[in-house]
């Protein structure tokens, strides 16, 4: 019984608490698990991806040749707009970086002031995937010659005027999957500013929740690093 009782003590101690295992609390936790798993679901698709290309490689479009428009100009610019679309979300995780640090330090409008231009820099990246989808979807002047002489514009889940077909399914697939979680993420980030506003984080003595929600959008930047590298570089 006394030596159950040591390794009690011991395990104990190790453990940290309760309360805040390893020093970490139980919501930062829960949110590392579900990045976790939401992790091994991006990485399913990007494998997926890798693979179905491989086995289209004949047939695959190359994305210099699909994702050239940019607002504006009628010139075909390679990847200009969506590597925008990239600093844009790169630069609305810095802002979330500040006002996670501005919620350490219990400034309540500097958490504000970040919060809602994290807020903006999500719906940008969200207008620009729109357009992006739309020039897609849309195609381009001279379209796919098709056995029958009509021609197919742009692109759908069942057709693709680029190419494999499977290219367009994939895009739609992967880049709507990710804009979802930066919809939820802005939408999460609303809901937030207005509990910073409303003092909610000054009564309960902590802006810990800022940084649960930091941990969810800069692994949605994460991601679109991959989906960037993946789907529109290689």
């Amino acid at each position: 019984m006394a030596h159950s009782a040591t390794e009690a003590v011991s395990s104990k101690q190790a453990w940290g608490g309760g309360a805040a295992p390893y020093n970490i609390s139980w919501g930062k936790m829960m949110m590392w698990f579900f990045l976790v798993s939401d992790a091994l679901t991006f990485s399913a698709l990007l494998i997926y991806y890798g693979a179905t290309r491989n086995a289209n490689a004949q047939h695959w479009p190359d994305p210099d040749g699909v994702f050239n428009h940019f607002p504006g100009t009628s010139q075909h610019i390679p990847l200009l707009f969506v590597s925008l679309m990239t600093f844009i979300l790169i630069m609305s995780s810095v802002t979330m970086v500040l006002a996670v640090d501005a919620g350490h330090r219990g400034d309540k409008k500097r958490v504000i002031i970040w919060m809602a231009f994290t807020i903006l820099g999500g719906c940008m990246f969200l207008g620009c995937q729109a357009w992006e989808w739309t020039q897609f979807i849309t195609g381009t002047h001279d379209g796919l010659l098709l056995p029958d002489g009509s021609k197919q514009f742009g692109a759908s889940l069942k057709s693709n005027q680029y190419g494999a077909t499977a290219f367009g399914d994939l895009f739609f697939l992967v880049t709507g999957f990710h804009g979802s979680h930066v919809f939820s993420g802005v939408v999460i980030n609303v809901i937030t500013l207005i509990m910073v506003i409303r003092g909610v984080f000054e009564r309960r003595g902590h802006y810990e929740w800022i940084e649960k929600i930091g941990l969810y959008w800069h692994f949605v930047d994460l991601v679109w690093v991959f989906v960037f590298t993946f789907y529109y570089l290689i």
